[in-house]
């Protein structure tokens, strides 16, 4: 359930106000009424057995209500008492016997109006009574609903009948916008859930942290009979898979509340690091032979102390959700190697780091998102180039071609970093696309910073404003399927490159809040290479 405190009237009135602007005039001063389902409770296949439910985010915007299988009736005019204080009638379940032996029953109306920011609640059966006193109260009224799509609940048909036999002007075409630029902003009380979503996030991907730092220490130990006569308990597991640190994080979000993931989480050991959303967190770290004298990591992570983990990076890229508002957060860590990185891997990290630092530096509402874009390509060219991974032009056999400009012009730095630095971030992982990337966008005037292909899967593209929650998530990768095109690349180094190319992958993601002089990171697991290095040896 919501709590008291979700301003649902308040997201009601902003989404109204944001309707209104999209309307023809000759439309705006008529009667505004929005219909919207919530989720059903899904099932699996022949099992009898609920799956998780998670509320539609639109739905929830605008009534704070968790309970599956509820409608919302919402109404507003400009210039009328409706405008201040529009009507919101929310229908929930009635609680039936049959379905209180099998599950938790929904709320009572009156629990439900005591803890819901509406006018009215009542059950489904009330709707079309309540769908019939507004026709005739609000002759000539427009009718908006969410598009026919599968990413939506679908409107039963007995409820949009009723509206139709009117002759009511029933539209798809301007809620979601509406809703979506309402909610690319947030207000103080979204603001609390998704630092609350962060906080517990920050600390899951801490536990992984010491749990690898604890095992390279040997300080994890099997008591009798453990793994033999009886299950190992949680204390005396070790992450040598992904599968591993996937379920620790996870377990670690659950103890504090959080019901949800924001989104499936991506754990990625090794050279599988560059793939972006690599999905399977199914392999186990990468092994290899125990070398004369090598006692990394105590023998902890030797398999019949013949094979020992190989050095390598984990790529964490998991945020959990808390009460419908999400955290997404990266954290790239070094596995083998006593917990540290290798020189490469140091290298290539804190470059991403110095990716991230410059952006934030650069963050303030009215800078163009497309800026930070092009920040982090020259930052990456200009390391490169420190590195040799790039050349200069004072390279052997080299020349202006390889001057920094040049290098941007190319482009080829989008087969490092491929994909954009950072998105709207709230109830929605890849929150409110429509308003965050719009088909129309008149912020984008000219010629594109650099080369095309750097924003070619932005998110988000435009000026930031004051209230705006986005990521920041800069990365370098060496992925054998976008080196392809680029291995005869004049600006490349490639025998520099093949010594770079077992990284993986790095990324680094925070949560940021733009404020009014700048931004506060609302993410709180450190990422600076010290203390990460520290933590996974378990030095600290």
């Amino acid at each position: 359930m919501a709590s008291q405190t979700y301003p649902a009237q308040q997201h009601a009135i902003k989404t109204f106000t944001k309707l209104v602007e999209l309307l023809p005039a000759v439309e705006q001063n008529k009667p505004q009424i929005l219909l919207l389902v919530g989720e059903v409770t899904p099932f699996r296949n022949d099992t009898d057995r609920e799956m998780p439910f998670r509320q539609e985010s639109n739905f929830f915007y605008l009534s704070g209500c968790r309970v599956p299988g509820s409608y919302l009736l919402l109404t507003y005019q400009n210039g009328t008492s409706l405008a201040n204080t529009p009507s919101s009638q929310l229908f929930i379940p009635k609680a039936e016997l049959a379905d209180i032996m099998w599950s938790v029953p929904p709320p009572s109306l009156e629990e439900a109006s005591a803890t819901h920011d509406v006018t009215r609640v009542g059950h489904p059966a009330d709707l079309p009574a309540a769908i019939q006193e507004l026709v005739k109260a609000f002759p000539g009224a427009l009718v908006h609903t969410l598009p026919l799509s599968h990413l939506f609940p679908t409107i039963p048909s007995q409820y949009t009948a009723s509206f139709l036999a009117s002759n009511t002007h029933l539209t798809e075409d301007y809620l979601l916008s509406a809703l979506h630029r309402a909610r690319l902003t947030k207000d103080a009380e979204e603001i609390a859930l998704i630092r609350r979503a962060n906080e517990i996030s920050s600390r899951a991907h801490e536990v992984v942290m010491r749990v690898l730092g604890q095992g390279v220490r040997g300080l994890i130990q099997r008591g009798k009979g453990a793994g033999t006569e009886r299950p190992l308990l949680p204390g005396e597991w070790l992450i040598q898979k992904e599968a591993e640190a996937e379920a620790l994080f996870v377990a670690s979000c659950r103890r504090e509340g959080a019901e949800h993931q924001a989104y499936l989480p991506i754990v990625a050991a090794s050279t599988r690091a560059s793939t972006l959303h690599y999905c399977c967190n199914d392999r186990e770290f990468a092994w290899g032979p125990v070398k004369p004298h090598d006692h990394h990591n105590n023998n902890d992570f030797a398999h019949d102390h013949d094979r020992v983990i190989d050095p390598q990076v984990l790529l964490i890229d998991a945020g959990c959700e808390w009460k419908c508002y999400a955290a997404d957060i990266t954290r790239t860590m070094p596995v083998g190697n006593g917990g540290k990185f290798t020189p490469e891997a140091r290298a290539i990290y804190e470059l991403v780091l110095e990716m991230q630092r410059l952006s934030f530096e650069a963050l303030k509402p009215g800078l163009h998102w497309d800026a930070i874009q092009f920040l982090c390509h020259r930052t990456l060219v200009r390391g490169f180039q420190r590195l040799g991974i790039f050349k200069t032009p004072s390279s052997q056999n080299s020349g202006s071609w390889n001057a920094e400009e040049a290098i941007l012009a190319s482009g080829v730095s989008s087969a490092f970093f491929p994909h954009g630095v950072g998105h709207s971030l709230g109830m929605d992982v890849h929150d409110v696309p429509s308003s965050s990337k719009p088909e129309k966008n008149d912020t984008i005037k000219g010629i594109a910073l650099g080369h095309d292909s750097f924003y070619t899967y932005l998110r988000l593209r435009l000026p930031l404003e004051e209230g705006m929650v986005v990521t920041v998530e800069p990365g370098i990768y060496f992925s054998p399927h976008l080196l392809a095109p680029v291995r005869d690349s004049k600006h490349i180094d490639h025998e520099v490159l093949k010594r770079y190319e077992s990284v993986g992958g790095v990324r680094i993601e925070d949560v940021v809040l733009i404020t009014k002089d700048g931004y506060e990171n609302l993410t709180t697991v450190r990422s600076d290479t010290e203390w990460v290095e520290k933590v996974c040896s378990g030095e600290i």
